[in-house]
């Protein structure tokens, strides 16, 4: 038995080596090596050339093979097929590759990404290429991605967990809850490369996040010399939607100068129903939402190679964008012990939104030969919201005869001024590699709020002092962290430690009555001092590279958002309002995670998280019958999931399937007829095909699933699940892509939510404007072969995911979910 075994395990231990070249004799660092089965050049591993061009397989099962050797600027060559025994290693014929010359626009480069790749740390869903994404928006392609929902109010979990970071270029957006999804809107699936999602991020990284990350890449251009794109769309669903783009790159020697702008016209109209029940009144309300968004997005920028070593960069983007919400509301109110209507409040709520921001950055990188490398940024960001909302609230008797009115219109300015700077340094050390960074930001947002009611005869207006205020926040973050990874035989091992000291400050003033009556002037303040240490590590066994096992460990912080600290009453109807919650904390989660990788392909990852002082939005009760929407530090959310992926790749036909499951439980206990207890076991799959046709044509097909859940800890959800379908078509001798497709075919994309709470019984439903033709025709000039430019994360890390429902209008009038 034992010398079966033995022979067994010689026959999955062959290594293939080689050596690539050029034609001057000089070893090519970089190359890519793909290793194909000669019966069906099936692709059964990659690897890169190191300094001297050597390249190796290990652990190559008995059979058949060929290798395929590309390099940037020469012409690919395939070796002599060969025969893996099993009775020793195998040397591969030296393979020499030659540059190509002539005319570069006459060289056809064909290059396929997978749609997934699934790495240690983070997952990549490859959008650019994509037939489905055509028309789509950033906001859409998360709806889609594996293992993230988007509730209701368009909130982003992962795995089940709320606290994702959303960045796009390395860097976060500047905005968070409804102005983030506003955002991602205006982000068009045409000028995105790829969506990183990022599980466990290391202390590199901030330590906000208990999710991870989700880094969305904008395309680059890609050559020496100049080149650029223009794309234009068209999508027709209820109403027409516009958008294009234009991209330039010019890269030479010394100087790589580059630049993108978009244009989007969209509107979207979205139907909501919502049923209350307090005490013994229901209200029920439907809702028309119409957003009409006119964005313009910029980027552009300057990197200057000082020398081999050293180079300067600047960079500057930002988005203008107009968004005009008008909202009609019906609501019928009864009194539920007779069942008749005993009211109905009509409110026509029109919100004028202007968002502007704009982001400056400095960076400076140095590199040599030995492994120093030196990263410095510095940013700056400024974002200018404004809200102007006018809500005529009218009531009628149960026949329809005027009864009474209120009219409010609010003016809401929010100024976000973000400074930031940070080093990150890294070089070789004790046979591993040691990072060592730290970072410092200043954050003020400035808030003004204006109530004025309004004569509904002569629309004469009248400040309203108790209820109009100003709100300012000031916020100090200085972290600095350690990290450290390594590779032994048969494992690696990666561990850091992060500290972040938060010093922050918060003052609302306005007007109230005191006891007797009299007009006095107030003032709350907060202050919140806290250190923390965010250790992380990981440790994965790879002396099996056909099954490697990895082991992590992180905890994480995640602060309130600006606007959610904002003491401001922001009138939704008559009856809702929104509100911040100066007695926020921060909240904070201990994760622990086993991944196994079989064959480079399937991947599954178990994780435990548990998450104290959980954010979650409830909607409270004051004044009887009238509800309030705010964010509340539940006590605790513990978590367990399991995610499972797996890509398969077979000549012109290619199929990618994610399923993430999770069991989560939300505990608390907010007093009386106010205590949270549910749990959950939920799942979400996602699944990409891709069918390449031939003469230029590719199709797809994908869909999602998700299983009822819990959202914002206190809503029970019904299940979502969308299906869409879409072909392209290569023109113009390749520079020029056609696509059309078709999304959520089956119209089944709708939500459905219920919670019971504080005595409120709430049922909501709604659906959007979700089945949509979309047509896109992209267009490439230039020299193709420019190299890109720098991907920069810059230093504005949490701080501008954190700045969050700018100008409390984004709120949508009286669009209560």
């Amino acid at each position: 038995m034992l010398p079966l075994l033995f022979c067994a395990a010689v026959t999955k231990a062959q290594q293939i080596t080689g050596n690539v070249k050029d034609d001057q004799g000089k070893g090519l660092s970089g190359a890519t090596v793909t290793l194909k089965k000669v019966k069906d050049s099936a692709l059964v591993k990659l690897a890169a050339t190191n300094a001297a061009g050597q390249y190796s397989f290990a652990s190559i099962n008995a059979g058949n093979y060929f290798v395929a050797v590309s390099y940037t600027g020469h012409k690919a060559k395939t070796s002599a097929a060969f025969e893996v025994s099993g009775t020793g290693d195998v040397a591969v014929p030296e393979v020499v590759l030659t540059k190509t010359s002539g005319n570069l626009k006459e060289v056809v480069v064909a290059a396929r990404k997978p749609m997934i790749e699934v790495k240690a740390d983070k997952t990549i869903l490859n959008v650019e290429g994509s037939v489905n994404a055509v028309g789509q928006d950033a906001l859409d392609l998360l709806r889609k991605a594996p293992g993230v929902i988007v509730d209701k109010d368009d909130n982003l979990t992962l795995s089940g967990k709320n606290g994702v970071q959303v960045y796009v270029d390395g860097r976060p957006t500047p905005l968070n809850g409804k102005d983030l999804s506003d955002y991602l809107r205006t982000l068009q699936s045409s000028s995105i490369e790829a969506i990183e999602i990022i599980t466990n991020p290391s202390a590199k990284y901030e330590a906000a996040g208990n999710a991870g990350i989700i880094n969305i890449r904008l395309k680059k251009n890609k050559s020496y010399g100049t080149n650029g794109s223009v794309n234009a769309g068209y999508n027709q669903g209820i109403t027409p939607k516009y958008n294009g783009g234009i991209s330039l790159n010019h890269r030479n020697k010394h100087v790589n100068l580059f630049g993108n702008y978009s244009y989007n016209d969209n509107t979207n109209e979205t139907n909501i129903t919502l049923r209350r029940e307090i005490l013994d009144t229901l209200f029920d309300q439907k809702s028309k939402l119409n957003i009409d968004t006119r964005s313009h997005n910029f980027k552009a920028g300057m990197d200057y190679f000082i020398n081999k070593r050293s180079t300067i960069g600047i960079m500057t983007n930002g988005s203008f964008s107009d968004m005009d919400m008008d909202n009609y509301s019906r609501t019928e109110i009864s009194y539920i012990p007779t069942k008749q209507p005993d009211r109905l409040l009509i409110a026509d709520n029109t919100n004028a939104n202007k968002k502007n921001n704009i982001n400056g950055n400095l960076n400076y990188r140095y590199a040599d030969s030995t492994g120093h490398e030196l990263n410095i940024d510095a940013d700056f960001g400024a974002y200018r919201n404004k809200s102007d909302q006018f809500q005529p609230n009218y009531y009628f008797d149960p026949n329809n005869n005027p009864l009474y009115s209120r009219i409010y219109h609010m003016l809401a300015p929010t100024d976000i001024d973000i400074y930031s700077m940070k080093a990150d340094y890294e070089q070789n050390f004790k046979k591993g590699r040691l990072g060592v960074g730290g970072k410092v930001s200043f954050v003020e947002s400035n808030n003004d709020f204006r109530r004025f009611d309004v004569d509904p005869n002569t629309k004469d207006e009248t400040l309203d002092i108790f209820r109009s205020n100003s709100f300012v926040y000031k916020e100090n973050i200085n972290a600095g962290y350690l990290n450290y990874n390594r590779q032994f035989k048969g494992f690696m091992i990666q561990a850091g430690l992060r500290v972040e000291n938060t010093h922050a400050t918060g003052r609302s003033q306005g007007i109230k009555q005191d006891a007797g009556g009299n007009f006095v002037t107030y003032d709350s303040t907060f202050t919140r001092d806290y250190t923390n240490l965010f250790p992380s590590a990981a440790i994965t066994l790879n002396k099996k590279p056909m099954s490697q096992f990895s082991f992590t460990y992180s905890r994480r912080i995640d602060r309130p958002n600006y606007q959610n600290l904002n003491p401001f009453e922001f009138k939704l109807d008559e009856y809702t309002y929104q509100k911040g919650n100066t007695e926020l904390r921060p909240q904070y989660t201990n994760s622990f995670g086993i991944t196994h990788t079989y064959k480079y392909r399937l991947n599954t990852t178990l994780n435990y998280s548990h998450v104290k002082d959980i954010f979650s939005q409830l909607v409270d009760v004051t004044e009887k019958s009238k509800a309030f929407i705010t964010q509340k530090n539940l006590a605790t959310q513990d978590i367990v999931s399991l995610n499972i992926s797996y890509p398969f790749m077979y000549k012109w036909y290619s199929i990618f399937g994610n399923l993430n499951a999770y069991y989560s439980k939300y505990k608390a206990d907010l007093g009386v007829d106010r205590k949270v207890n549910l749990d959950v076991f939920a799942f979400n799959f996602y699944a990409q095909q891709s069918f390449r046709l031939g003469k230029g044509y590719t199709a797809e097909m994908s869909g999602f699933y998700t299983s009822p859940s819990i959202w914002q800890g206190t809503i029970k959800s019904s299940k979502i699940w969308s299906i869409d379908g879409g072909v392209q078509k290569t023109v113009l001798k390749g520079n020029g892509t056609v696509k059309a497709s078709v999304s959520d075919i089956f119209r089944t994309f709708k939500w459905k939510g219920t919670s019971n709470f504080a005595g409120q019984q709430t049922l909501a439903s709604g659906n959007w404007e979700s089945r949509q033709l979309k047509l896109n025709f992209t267009y490439r000039f230039g020299n193709s072969q420019v190299k890109a430019a720098r991907q920069r994360k810059t230093s504005l890390e949490e701080e501008n995911k954190r700045a969050a429902d700018s100008g409390g209008g984004g709120m949508g009038g009286g669009n209560q979910k």
